[in-house]
């Protein structure tokens, strides 16, 4: 299989999207070597349908005038950290959740470090929200994109969505 890819400038950094004609198998971060390698070959694709959907919908998340997204999606995972992943789709925007609610969200509340791995491998950031994750006591914890980028994002939700405080 050859993937699509572009990179996209965004607030948080260059964001490199990757696709399938499926849909969008990953949004990386700059220094996501481990991902990185997983995804080849690459074209540089930025007119494929899925690509051209998932910068124009990053754009108007980065924006503030998109709080969902709705491009396809084809995330390449384990049963269970497909699970995992589901569940963070079903976190609202401008909200949090704690690892444990993620684990009894999925039928596993004894899973909790299992579903903060999974989060940390979850190809597709910011459209599948792993940044909405927090810990149980409501700190930032571990970010494939960096603290400083999960405190962007979570602040950009909350200006957006006028939710006081998060989890």
């Amino acid at each position: 299989m050859i993937y699509a890819c572009t990179v996209m400038p965004s607030p948080t950094g260059d964001l490199t999207l990757i696709a399938t004609d499926a849909g969008l198998a990953a949004v990386l971060w700059r220094d996501s070597n481990r991902l990185q390698a997983r995804y080849a070959p690459r074209v540089e694709a930025p007119d494929h349908p899925v690509i051209a959907a998932a910068v124009t919908q990053l754009s108007e998340y980065f924006a503030g005038t998109r709080t969902s997204f709705d491009v396809p999606l084809d995330p390449t995972g384990t049963v269970f950290q497909r699970a995992v992943w589901a569940a963070l789709l079903t976190i609202p925007y401008g909200e949090t959740r704690s690892y444990a609610d993620i684990a009894h969200a999925i039928g596993q509340p004894t899973a909790t470090r299992a579903v903060g791995a999974a989060n940390g491998r979850n190809p597709i950031s910011i459209v599948t929200p792993c940044h909405r994750v927090i810990g149980k006591s409501g700190a930032l914890t571990g970010f494939g994109g960096g603290i400083a980028n999960k405190d962007l994002l979570l602040a950009l939700e909350r200006r957006v969505s006028g939710v006081p405080q998060l989890l």
